[in-house]
């Protein structure tokens, strides 16, 4: 399928929400949480005249969808950018052709149009800020054949969630990153 045909597929971000079951009211909070720093506001205004479309890959049981999510959809409302939701595990030929290191599935991955529908622009999984601290807490867990892993992981998903949800740094580090990929990659 064309990029067209895949953004033409996707759902509404409140199709996509509305839809959520484990992070949807993790995602709201962001999204109430977070704005556009007034001294960005003119840069993004500067992308609407792009009419960029996002394609984003996605699952609800993603915590870094969770955080990301909705620091794009605060941005694509600033720079008038169409955005469509698929879930990635229901869309793995397309998954696999933005996939992480070559290796991972790693999600949210977002993919910015341009109008004709070609692909100016990629982001993802995470601002590198947010991946140093997903390093630091990865690093202290015990070896994934240890008896205690499981538990020990399920621990750091529940600090790194806290903080996703809770640390604005880290929602405007997520922006920054986002906003620098569009600025150095999309013609304008």
């Amino acid at each position: 399928m064309e990029l067209k045909q895949w953004f033409e597929k996707g759902q509404t971000p409140e199709e996509y929400i509305n839809s959520m079951d484990t992070h949807q009211d993790n995602l709201k909070r962001v999204y109430e949480g977070f704005s556009i720093p007034e001294n960005e506001k003119e840069n993004l205004k500067q992308l609407a005249a792009q009419k960029l479309k996002v394609i984003v890959l996605t699952e609800d049981w993603c915590g870094d969808a969770m955080v990301n999510l909705p620091i794009l959809l605060k941005m694509a409302e600033a720079a008038d950018m169409e955005v469509r939701t698929l879930n990635r595990d229901e869309n793995l030929e397309l998954m696999d052709q933005y996939l992480t290191n070559g290796t991972s599935r790693a999600i949210p991955i977002f993919i910015f149009l341009d109008n004709d529908f070609n692909e100016e622009a990629v982001w993802g999984p995470r601002a590198p800020v947010v991946q140093q601290l997903v390093d630091e807490e990865k690093a202290k867990l015990p070896p994934r054949d240890h008896e205690s892993f499981p538990e020990a992981q399920k621990e750091m998903i529940g600090r790194l969630t806290a903080q996703y949800k809770e640390n604005e740094t880290i929602w405007y580090e997520v922006f920054q990153s986002i906003k620098t990929t569009l600025m150095n990659q999309v013609q304008m």
